[in-house]
């Protein structure tokens, strides 16, 4: 029987991600992600639950997550558990499950700063380039193009 080791998750960013560099230039980004669960209880009533759970990507991917992604921001996450283990200072061995991402998508395209170029994105981090989000649809039809050899203005 084939092993799999696979998540995909959606929520909300608890905290602005982590980026630093190893010592090979490469990057490494942390952040925490909640997904909330809305469900009936027994009694009939809705309930709430929230799960948090700590993120890390890596390469391009983790330079795109800190350059576009905040604190509140939303994002689709595929990847895979790790378990990390350490030992704490009383001698006791912890562990922790993290999600490895191999993709991430931003599902909202706020923007970092109001008014920075090209701050507002919507795309993913698979390793690549994000995609730039579609351009807004006027909100109103343009004006028809004026007839060949109409010399008066449109307005």
């Amino acid at each position: 029987m084939a092993n799999i080791n696979r998540v995909f998750l959606a929520g909300n960013l608890t905290r602005d991600p982590q980026v630093r560099f190893l010592a090979n230039e490469k990057a490494v980004a942390n952040f925490g992600l909640a997904i909330n669960r809305r469900f009936k209880g027994a009694d009939g009533s809705q309930k709430e639950e929230t799960t948090f759970v700590d993120v890390e990507a890596w390469g391009r991917q983790a330079e795109l997550v800190g350059q576009y992604l905040t604190k509140g921001r939303g994002c689709f996450i595929e990847g895979r558990l790790k378990l990390d283990s350490w030992e704490d200072k009383e001698g006791k061995k912890q562990s922790k499950l993290r999600v490895v991402a191999d993709n991430v998508q931003f599902l909202d395209s706020k923007p970092r700063q109001a008014g920075a170029p090209g701050a507002a994105d919507a795309g993913d981090a698979e390793g690549g380039d994000a995609h730039p989000a579609p351009a807004p649809r006027p909100s109103r039809p343009a004006s028809p193009a004026p007839a060949a050899g109409d010399d008066e203005p449109p307005f």
